[in-house]
């Protein structure tokens, strides 16, 4: 791992950032309290987990230190944001959302990866698939196909991070999808939000 591959690895927690900044701002009005509580909770939780994995990296890469709980805690932490940003999104779409009270509990703190696996996938696709159709009752119908790509990134960035990363090729390789995956998934953002 270098200082370059460490730095590189923030691109797509800055890009993740600017478009979690505008959907908390355009669906403010739009959510019920409980709704916009679990969104922010969990895009915060997903920021929070990236800038830890690549502050690690950067740590790890400059010599300065090997701190593995930086490493360690994204998984966790980025799953259960993306399954709670997914499900605020899903109640935005069905529920009428000035009269839903949502109840949240800390979940049991666990070490097995399938759950998170099963988080973070379900999240990822309650938070994209919503998005899209919120996009195309907008009649964004481009942005729709473009929250689409960015879910397929996504999943495709968590199939690469299951293979060997002491390759630097792999690690450049899954930067990359990562990257056009948050791009993606600002431009569908930024599309959202477009007047028409």
């Amino acid at each position: 791992m270098t200082v370059t591959m460490a730095l590189v690895d923030f691109i797509p927690v800055i890009l993740f950032l600017i478009a979690a900044v505008i959907l908390q701002r355009d669906l403010y009005h739009h959510m019920s309290k409980g709704a916009y509580a679990l969104f922010c909770a969990g895009t915060i939780m997903i920021i929070i987990a990236g800038f830890l994995k690549a502050t690690w990296k950067l740590l790890y890469g400059a010599g300065i230190c090997d701190f593995e709980r930086l490493n360690q805690m994204f998984f966790p932490v980025q799953s259960i944001g993306f399954m709670l940003a997914g499900l605020a999104v899903v109640a935005l779409l069905t529920v009428k959302q000035k009269e839903v009270r949502t109840y949240a509990a800390a979940p049991i703190v666990f070490t097995g990866t399938m759950i998170f696996v099963a988080l973070m996938s379900i999240g990822c696709l309650m938070l994209n698939v919503g998005l899209a159709v919120l996009s195309a009752r907008r009649g964004k119908k481009a942005g729709s196909v473009i929250f689409v790509i960015a879910f397929v990134l996504m999943l495709g960035m968590g199939y690469l991070s299951s293979k060997d990363f002491t390759q630097a090729s792999m690690n450049w390789i899954a930067q990359g999808v990562n990257i056009v995956g948050q791009a993606c998934f600002l431009v569908g953002t930024l599309m959202l939000r477009e007047k028409k």
